[in-house]
């Protein structure tokens, strides 16, 4: 596995880096959808997941935001 290191300026308020409402809420969608039905189409799929990639990375970035806000206070 490679290593990139990037560069970013973080809002002020970085635990705002969450998923938008709409996309929050169409991620749950088709995770009910698919609990109900079982499946989801694949198109419906391939859209959960990039939904549920772009959540890890918010996630990761808000984390890694906060370890270096406690090195540096």
């Amino acid at each position: 596995m490679s290593t990139v290191t990037v560069e970013l300026e973080l809002p002020e308020d970085w635990q705002a880096l969450q998923l938008p409402e709409a996309l929050h809420e169409r991620l749950q969608d088709l995770l009910d959808r698919q609990d109900e039905q079982g499946s989801l189409s694949s198109q419906e799929r391939r859209e959960a997941e990039a939904l549920v990639q772009l959540v890890d990375m918010l996630a990761l970035m808000r984390l890694r935001a906060e370890a270096v806000q406690k090195r540096s206070a």
